[in-house]
This record gives C-alpha cells, structure tokens and sequence, in this order.
C-alpha cells in the first residue's frame, strides 16, 4: 500500500483534477484503490480500510480487496471485535455523517481497554481519522485512515481539508455504491446472534446490572462514566465489578476480554 505524504494547503486544481479523476472510476471495481490515492493528496495516513455497516450484518471491508493485506487482527475485527468499536457504536446510535477522529467517539477510558491494546496497539496507531458516508437507510460506509506514532497525531490543517472536500466525497462515494454495491453485497455474512453478544454474554451468572456494567466497560468506559451513563454512584459501580470479577473467576480486563471473544465463538457454532 503507498504511503501518503504530509500535506498542507489544498490546491484547488490539484483538488479538481483528482475528483475528476475519481470520478472515472465511479462504475469500476478500482474505485476504493483511485480513494485512497485522492485522500493521500489531502492528509498523511498510514493505513486505510473501507468498511460498510448494515444492521444485522457483520462488517463488510470493501479495501483492501486482497487477502494478503488483511492482518489476523483486521480479520479478527471484522468477525467478532467489532461490537466493542467506538466507531461501530457510534454508528448503531447514529452519528451524522461526517468527518471524526477516533478519541472524539470514544469512552473515556477506552485506551485502557483490551479491545485498544489488541486491534489498535497491534497496528501502532496513534490517531485514527473516520470519513462517514450514509449509503442508504441501514447502511453506512466508513473510511477510516490511521496515522503511526513515528508522524504523530493529525493536524488540524489536513483535518479541515478533509472536512471541507467531505461533501464531494460523500456523493462520489454513494455514486459508486449505487453502481458496485451488488460486486460486494454476495460477501455479507449474516451476524445472526451477534448483534445480541453483549446481552447473552455470562447471563445467568451476572445479575441484569453487572451484564449492562460489563458491556460498558469492555465499550472502554471508566467507573465514573457508568455511573453517569447508568445514573448510580462510582462506589456502586466498582463493587459491582469487584462481583463480575468474582462471579467470572477472573482478576483483569483481559481475562474478561478473551472470555468475551469465546462467547463469540460459541455463538457463530450455534448459528452453524
């Protein structure tokens, strides 16, 4: 994949002829490869996936196509993870579309998370920039662009670039799905079960409250966030930890985590 290099002002003809450019591919399978060539004009990134996100469906990555570039993490994302992304959340209570950083969406402590130290750490980012495309009523298109410690976190100039070409994006976008969305529809993979993840997970072992607790803290939310989410004290929402610890036989987050990711497991066999 071609790195992008740092950008600062826009030019506007540069910016024309490559929306023209992009224009060209609107009916073509190349569409997402000619995106990310535009993008790289306009903001330093060093990864990129196009993923869609459609009610009762698991995640649908439309880039990269080729197999060779999906890392076990991505993969493990697209399978099961991504219940607990800010992103995929954010989008199931509707965000408008728009252009976001990734710490703008998350839970106040979701760096502290498992699900942080596994699909984030792992790629090294440091910043994550999500363009969001809504394609129809139940689908959105999300173009998430990561950034590595070695560059740093965005700047606002590349920022307000982006936000400022989003409109043309955004129907440039919506064109190439009203025309290639059957290339990628037949990949859907229904979730069944999946969506009911968090509800199912340790039920009949935690109480209502401590499975409602647990879901927001493996989202990455803090004890002073749930108990503003929930509307009870912090002391409360910490001894109800300490239960779910107890009750699940575990000491950390991880362990939580890697129990989470079984259930998940267990669920897709069920669905078998």
């Amino acid at each position: 994949m071609q790195k992008s290099t740092l950008r600062g002002q826009l030019s506007l003809p540069e910016l024309m002829k490559d929306l023209g450019a992009l224009t060209n591919h609107i009916r073509v399978p190349s569409f997402p490869i000619a995106l990310e060539g535009v993008l790289s004009n306009i903001c330093y990134f060093d990864t990129i996936i196009i993923v869609t996100y459609k009610k009762a469906l698991k995640p649908l990555l439309i880039h990269p196509s080729d197999p060779s570039e999906q890392s076990h993490t991505l993969r493990m994302y697209l399978n099961k993870a991504y219940l607990l992304d800010p992103l995929f959340n954010a989008i199931q209570q509707g965000i408008t579309p728009g252009v976001y950083r990734l710490v703008d969406m998350s839970p106040d402590s979701f760096e502290d998370t498992e699900y942080y130290q596994t699909c984030y750490r792992n790629f090294d980012l440091v910043d994550e920039i999500n363009i969001l495309v809504e394609l129809d009523a139940t689908t959105t298109c999300a173009v998430s662009l990561g950034r590595q410690k070695a560059i740093g976190s965005i700047r606002r100039t590349e920022f307000n670039n982006l936000k400022s070409v989003f409109p043309m994006l955004e129907a440039l976008i919506r064109q190439f799905w009203l025309t290639q969305a059957g290339e990628f529809v037949e990949k859907e993979s229904r979730s069944g079960p999946l969506k009911y993840a968090l509800k199912t997970f340790a039920h009949g072992v935690l109480t209502n409250r401590e499975q409602e607790i647990l879901g927001l803290l493996l989202k990455g939310h803090s004890s002073k966030s749930i108990a503003n989410e929930l509307g009870i004290s912090a002391g409360t929402v910490k001894v109800h930890r300490k239960n779910i610890h107890a009750r699940l036989d575990t000491s950390t987050q991880s362990e939580i985590f890697t129990l989470f990711l079984s259930h998940l497991d267990s669920l897709d066999r069920e669905k078998g």
